[in-house]
């Protein structure tokens, strides 16, 4: 079943085509990367689907809603209902305990319950960690910490970027392993990133080149030129 789709969605500034006609669907429960070099549309297709930005031109739908025309108060009700974000630059809030960064976000959602947090910072291993700083923790935790951060309010898509852009190999192998067990529940995860082995641990992967999709490999066998902007 089709959750997101991008219809001939296009962002334009003055004479750039940050994406130019874009056309994507993405199934319930799937897994998908996208990658690109710098430039090529990532950050602001990121954005358009996490409900912080809207398409010049073109239709975002979700559950078969189209969330591109809505308000700003419907886009962060969206946001905080259907749509876990994780950053690479983490944005947690330095003088809350890691424990604290979490209800937060419960916070914006319904109330903060602190045995619900305990158990999302259990699941990213963090449990330990709960009365933390996060300048006390490494750049490995944190980002498990924002992973947590993102699932506490049980979101039907998770939305990473770069998420493993700042990690050792070692805290890189910890988050895929957190992505896969997130996958195995249903939970539809899309992730941009430049390294290729993120990508190729996906069931799909998209690149992007000047603002339109020109390549996708599925289970790691490339198929060609796709036609989603013909």
């Amino acid at each position: 079943m089709t959750q997101l789709e991008l219809k001939n969605v296009s962002k334009i500034y003055g004479d750039l085509h940050a994406l130019d006609n874009v056309n994507m669907k993405v199934e319930k429960g799937e897994w998908l990367a996208i990658m690109g070099p710098s430039g090529s549309g990532k950050s602001t297709m990121m954005n358009i689907i996490g409900c912080m930005d809207t398409p010049d031109k073109g239709q975002v739908l979700l559950d078969g809603k189209d969330i591109s025309k809505v308000s700003s108060k419907e886009q962060t009700v969206i946001r905080r209902d259907k749509i876990g974000l994780i950053f690479q630059q983490f944005y947690l809030v330095n003088y809350l305990t890691a424990l604290e960064n979490v209800m937060v976000a419960q916070y914006y959602h319904s109330v903060p319950d602190e045995k619900e947090a305990m158990e999302a910072l259990r699941r990213v291993g963090l449990e330990d960690r709960a009365t933390h700083l996060p300048s006390q923790m490494s750049g490995g935790e944190q980002q498990r910490l924002c992973v947590a951060r993102a699932l506490i309010n049980y979101p039907e898509i998770i939305l990473a970027d770069e998420p493993t852009g700042n990690l050792d190999e070692a805290n890189e192998t910890i988050v895929i392993d957190l992505f896969r067990k997130l996958h195995e529940e249903g939970t539809t995860l899309i992730v941009v990133t430049h390294d290729p082995e993120v990508a190729e641990v996906a069931q799909r992967t998209l690149v992007l080149r000047d603002g339109r999709f020109v390549r996708e490999t599925v289970n790691d066998h490339f198929t060609g030129y796709i036609k989603y902007n013909d």
